[in-house]
């Protein structure tokens, strides 16, 4: 995500956080550099003018040039003009109570992954406690309301349609008097888009939106259009008011540009970002933590809070217990694999590890490496796995025939094994092993001294 101007903003960083000096030559220069990398991520040419002179005029001052770190204190310059530029805050949804009745109209264009985005938002306040219904309106899109439908029964949300019917906004108002009827707190009404904004789809949003009164009116947008999105958001908000920005396939935008434009020009926040394809791929939009990412220095707080998310609290409670009185089997490292592939895709992981944002081309990492070694474990008996030591050369010959994969690559997988045990016992009875082993997390060791399951090491 946003790899290429991560990777230009890191190097700056880089280079300006070294200097113990800082010259009104040096601004220029980086101010040019950072001008050149703002073009290319195709961010809005009114905003890269705006962000090069308010970062010239605050540079130049007497706060950094004779500051006693002026190299830290222009690249926090740096940091905070970008967050202002995404929006400064994370903005939520203004919901009313879950005793009344809120309504979240989503617009957007066909493509931009409105219905997907719809179910994931459904999603995330069904776990927030909130009882949502998702309703259909999308009339247009040959199956769309059948999308609707197969995605709200994946994650346990209604989904209010009608068989037949032509008319959105009967169908949108029927839908809030069954929302009502069944005590549903939040109507989610998932509206037609096409492939282009014309006349004949503004008049039947617009109507819709009178009929449902909603309180939040939120666009979809493709992060990959880049300043095609904030021309979209601009066009939707002029005759809809936009209260906010639901960017998809954030993950696979490596430029920014939208992120970067759509605060400044329209004035809207992006409330949430689409990350994946996964129901929770799907995260509230936070403008320093983005901000951090692009410069390189990662967001260890979304890192941390994907953890606690994907693992139970009791289940590593119990885990911590197992490695105290040296219990760790091959179930357990399976179990840890299994975690790891949760919590998102490699590249996103990376994003988070200060250091290693834009560095690492996902490209070049043996992603089959986990598959392998969990193929291997899974190939392997309930008894073999509790037990690692009963595994001889006739049990491991089978194995890798199980799974598909040598001999050579059960015995890596069973030093692997043995290293993390013993690295993990001598962690829990010493503070300055933990230590060492978030600096090896920070190295990319991925948690498994040792290394990264599938890193190749």
């Amino acid at each position: 995500m946003l790899e290429k101007i991560t990777n230009t903003f890191s190097n700056i960083v880089r280079t300006v956080s070294g200097k113990s000096t800082i010259t009104e030559k040096n601004i220029e220069d980086t101010v040019e550099q950072i001008k050149m990398a703002l073009l290319e991520a195709d961010v809005n040419l009114r905003v890269v003018r705006r962000f090069v002179n308010a970062t010239i005029e605050e540079a130049k001052g007497e706060k950094v040039l004779r500051a006693v770190d002026p190299g830290q204190q222009f690249v926090k310059i740096i940091y905070d003009r970008i967050v202002k530029m995404l929006g400064d805050q994370k903005v939520d949804l203004q919901l009313k109570g879950p005793d009344t009745q809120s309504v979240i109209l989503l617009l957007g264009l066909q493509g931009a992954g409105k219905t997907t985005a719809a179910h994931k938002l459904a999603a995330r306040l069904l776990k927030e406690g909130r009882k949502p219904v998702l309703v259909a309106c999308d009339l247009v899109r040959p199956a769309a309301v059948e999308q609707l439908k197969t995605l709200g029964e994946k994650i346990g949300v209604s989904v209010y349609f009608e068989d037949g019917e032509k008319n959105a906004v009967k169908v949108a108002k029927n839908g809030l008097s069954f929302a009502k009827k069944n005590g549903f707190d939040t109507v989610i009404v998932d509206t037609a888009g096409r492939l282009q904004i014309d006349e004949s789809m503004m008049e039947e949003l617009v109507s819709v939106k009178k009929a449902v009164d909603p309180q939040e009116v939120l666009l979809v947008a493709d992060a990959m259009t880049g300043q095609n999105a904030v021309d979209i958001a601009k066009s939707f908000d002029e005759q809809l008011g936009l209260t906010g920005v639901i960017l998809t396939k954030f993950d696979s935008d490596a430029r920014g540009g939208a992120a970067l434009s759509l605060k400044t020009i329209t004035g809207k926040p992006i409330l949430f970002i689409g990350t994946g394809e996964k129901t929770d791929d799907f995260e509230p939009f936070h403008p320093d933590r983005i901000a951090s990412r692009i410069l390189g220095m990662g967001d260890i707080v979304s890192l941390v809070e994907k953890a606690q998310q994907t693992v139970d609290e009791e289940e590593a409670k119990k885990l911590q217990a197992k490695l105290a009185r040296n219990e760790f089997t091959l179930n357990d490292m399976l179990a840890q694999f299994e975690n790891v592939g949760k919590m998102g895709s490699v590249s996103s992981l990376l994003d988070m590890i200060p250091g290693l944002a834009g560095q690492i081309d996902e490209s070049k990492i043996d992603l089959s490496g986990m598959k392998k070694q969990k193929a291997i474990i899974q190939a392997m008996t309930q008894k073999e796995r509790n037990n690692h030591l009963i595994i001889g050369p006739s049990r491991r010959k089978r194995i890798a025939k199980g799974s598909g994969t040598s001999v050579a690559e059960v015995n890596k997988l069973i030093k692997q094994f043995e290293k993390t045990k013993l690295t993990m016992k001598k962690l829990t009875k010493n503070r300055g092993m933990q230590a060492k082993l978030m600096q090896g997390m920070a190295g990319m060791g991925g948690g498994f001294p040792g290394g990264f399951p599938g890193f190749g090491r």
